[in-house]
């Protein structure tokens, strides 16, 4: 039996007075780390708000298999939110899509979820009207015509299903239900468990072909949001989420096999909460460390190539940085890159790597 199977679903229930520890835990450390966003510069927080959107995209995604390319995604979302995108780098459509989605949700957050934005949600991701090589109904809800949605794994003819969500005819009053309780800002209680309760009821209604997981953790940030009462984002869910995906799984299939007492649930949320909220201290950091870096810089003269591979590594290269990488990152020659690098070595900008192995590699020469 699923949990939307039992005779009180969905009367949700839960321990608020172990859950109290916790909730109040996550609450300081949102307030500490809105206070401190406030303390800086514009500047500064777009930034930060920027890094933390580029994450979250990437990972909502990578949680569900999807490996999006943040050269793309990065561009895409410091357009939309007025800043400088860079050299401009053309995004494709899913990339396009899974980005206006996200900031929909989080810096529309006031507007009422509805069931046609839900649908402007999905069209968004899947613009084609592909998953992979499947084809799916997008914009609308799923109609079970090859059978029940289960959530199953294993090799063909030896499948486990892990889920069966409720009947597509039930879909309809379901949503209803679930889009009612959202918009009522008195139901919920507390509004952290409130968006920890969202992601979960709607993945468990998993109302679409697919792209259930990414609607709900949106749904769960624009809850955030307005718990928030702000639509700038400073950490990342997702991203927390991602790095321990076999939990996350674990407690969805087991809360969708159980009662209505979602406790157990509502302490993991508050814990992968309560993580991202302390990786929120390494995005700060990066952030004021990429501000000192170009203070120093501000009377060196650098080219536009420069600059572009400098914000690259300040932003988390991935890998060593050589000629060869310079040169595809910046489209030009490898004794081009050779003298960019040369030039930023004599600045004492970059060092070449002590670590040595085949080709040379160079790091950010950083004196503090």
């Amino acid at each position: 039996m699923f949990i939307w199977e039992q005779a009180d679903w969905p009367q949700w229930r839960c321990d608020l007075e172990r859950l109290a520890e916790p909730l109040a835990e996550v609450r300081h450390k949102q307030g500490r780390l809105l206070g401190r966003m406030e303390s800086l510069g514009f500047k500064l927080r777009d930034e930060a708000a920027l890094a933390t959107l580029t994450q979250d995209v990437l990972k909502t995604s990578a949680i569900e298999g999807e490996r999006l390319d943040a050269a793309q995604v990065r561009p895409s979302i410091a357009r939309r939110l007025g800043l400088d995108p860079g050299k401009p780098v053309s995004a494709d459509r899913y990339v396009e899509g899974m980005v206006e989605m996200l900031l929909d949700a989080t810096r529309h957050y006031d507007r009422p979820l509805t069931a046609e934005r839900l649908f402007d949600w999905h069209g968004a991701l899947f613009p084609i009207g592909r998953s992979g090589l499947a084809r799916i109904r997008t914009a609308c809800w799923r109609d079970d015509a090859n059978g029940p949605m289960q959530v199953i794994s294993g090799p063909y003819g030896d499948e486990t299903v892990h889920y069966q969500a409720p009947p597509a005819a039930r879909l309809p009053a379901e949503i209803e239900r679930f889009i009612a309780w959202f918009e009522n800002r008195a139901a919920g209680g507390d509004p952290v468990l409130k968006a920890g309760l969202a992601h979960f009821w709607f993945v468990t209604l998993h109302p679409f072909d697919d792209g259930n997981g990414r609607i709900a953790r949106a749904i769960g940030d624009m809850a955030l949001a307005r718990c928030e009462r702000t639509s700038l984002r400073f950490y990342s869910l997702s991203t927390q989420i991602e790095s321990d995906r076999s939990a996350y799984y674990a407690i969805l299939e087991a809360t969708q096999a159980g009662g209505m007492d979602i406790t157990a649930w509502h302490e993991w949320f508050l814990r992968t909460l309560s993580c991202a909220l302390d990786r929120s201290e390494q995005t700060l950091t990066a952030i004021l460390r990429k501000a000192r870096f170009w203070e120093r810089q501000a009377t060196t003269v650098l080219n536009e190539r420069q600059v572009q591979v400098l914000n690259r590594l300040l932003d988390g290269f991935d890998g060593k940085l050589t000629t060869s990488k310079w040169a595809k990152l910046c489209k030009c020659s490898q004794d081009t890159a050779y003298r960019d690098i040369l030039q930023l070595i004599d600045h004492e900008i970059l060092r070449r790597s002590p670590a040595g192995g085949r080709g040379a590699a160079y790091d950010l020469l950083e004196p503090f």
